[in-house]
């Protein structure tokens, strides 16, 4: 019993009272996100658009999240975090029903455009925050704590959306805005601004020019977001390849769900142990093993062709996933300054919406053209490749966030006295709405 008292202790003990906070925002937020989990099946069976029309509502999705990560970024710095989660969160609640009534094509994927741009225009002031409040030293386990909430919620709602569906599609609608609202009255009431301005202190290593020059010009950065896309491109090919590749050895959908529900299931009973596992370890040895073994199960994919060997390939890159997660997080906090803390976790998220849009095209084309087993020996390929990139670019990389932790300690840090809201500010805050996701 004591041990497992002082593994709860050094897992959630010691973490900001608003970061808890958030944390419940996030748990709420996806024990809610119904419309995610049932969207396709909403668009071709309940309102009977083709295949193709709900691919184009879900592709609005997310060059609307590719927006939001943008937008959402700039807000965050000069604007501040809590308004900026405020208007996406009031929106999303607001949009979402607006969602649920829509009928006809072209509402609905003006609907999906703007849901998308506001649901993901809350990612980077959600990290920006935590970021703000945690102590560097507890970020990677309280980093660990946020995922693990975020696949709790999930993997709860991909089995109370089949229970709300079968009383009706509209209130999986209302139940997902109510949960949003609810996420928005949580910060309203218990969460304060953390943003801070700093007095000097150029950012290391460049000018103090324009935010998007300065982070176009930060090759070390820049470089850490493209190995994530890389990796997001073969992570995501679970959700629109590994289905048909099922489907392909006479695995019915249903079979699908419940291997794919093995990924969920891993993360909530083991996310957790991830912080004490990789403590003190090098981070880019860690990414390095995370992008190998999530290569390592997606290319096992080309030699299965059974239910079991399917759930195998399935736990092995929930693995890499696992390893993964926390430790992009602590870096890109590491990595950003301060003064542009929003607008770098909004880069780091296009890369995500990048990849979103891309893998499924990507993957479509290459098992087209070349089979089923060169998709995934390329999955493999590709997870060896950044694997490698991980390890050569990984000292660049520990000496930026040296030098970014060294400027923190020689700036007074003092609390931002909000300015006026800009025009592109007021414009997010009277218009549309804004979703739950996943990541």
């Amino acid at each position: 019993m004591r041990t497992v008292r002082d593994w709860l202790r050094d897992t959630t003990g010691g973490l900001p009272t608003t970061f808890w906070y958030l944390w419940a925002g996030t748990l709420i937020n996806r024990l809610g996100s119904f419309v995610l989990v049932f969207l396709a099946i909403y668009l071709t069976q309940a309102r009977d658009f083709s295949a193709a029309q709900a691919g184009l509502v879900l592709g609005l999705w997310g060059v609307g999240g590719a927006v939001g990560t943008t937008v959402g970024g700039t807000l965050v710095d000069r604007w501040g975090r809590r308004p900026t989660l405020l208007t996406a969160h009031l929106g999303a609640a607001s949009m979402m029903l607006a969602l649920g009534f829509a009928r006809d094509l072209p509402t609905v994927a003006l609907g999906a455009l703007l849901l998308g741009m506001f649901a993901e225009a809350a990612r980077p002031a959600f990290g920006a925050m935590m970021i703000d409040v945690v102590p560097e030293k507890d970020r990677l386990r309280a980093f660990s704590l946020n995922y693990w909430a975020v696949n709790l919620g999930f993997a709860c709602a991909a089995v109370l959306a089949g229970v709300a569906a079968e009383a009706g599609y509209l209130l999986l609608f209302v139940v997902d805005a109510a949960t949003t609202a609810v996420t928005a009255l949580i910060i309203f009431v218990k969460v304060k601004e953390t943003r801070t301005v700093t007095v000097a202190a150029p950012v290391v290593g460049r000018a103090r020019a324009g935010a998007l020059r300065t982070i176009l010009r930060d090759r070390v950065y820049l470089g850490f977001v493209v190995l994530n896309l890389f990796a997001a491109l073969v992570f995501l090919q679970h959700i629109s390849m590994l289905p048909i590749a099922m489907a392909d050895s006479g695995l019915s959908p249903a079979t699908y769900g419940s291997v794919i529900a093995l990924n969920g299931v891993l993360i909530v009973v083991g996310q957790l142990f991830v912080p004490r596992l990789v403590k003190g370890r090098n981070r880019s040895h860690v990414l390095a093993m995370a992008t190998l073994v999530m290569g390592l199960g997606f290319g096992l994919t080309a030699f299965a062709d059974v239910a079991w060997f399917y759930g195998l390939t399935v736990l092995i890159w929930t693995v890499g996933e696992m390893l993964n997660s926390p430790s992009n997080a602590t870096l890109i906090a590491e990595l950003s300054p301060s003064e542009l803390r929003g607008r770098y976790q909004g880069v780091f998220s296009l890369s995500w919406q990048v990849a979103a849009a891309v893998a499924p095209v990507l993957g479509g084309v290459v098992r087209e053209q070349a089979g089923n087993s060169a998709l995934w020996l390329g999955c493999a390929a590709i997870g060896v490749l950044t694997t490698v990139a991980h390890l050569v670019s990984g000292p660049a990389r520990e000496r930026r966030a040296s030098a970014l932790r060294q400027v923190g300690r020689t700036v007074t840090p003092v609390v931002a006295v909000q300015p006026p809201a800009p025009a592109v500010a007021e414009a997010a805050a009277t218009g549309p709405a804004k979703v739950p996701n996943r990541g």
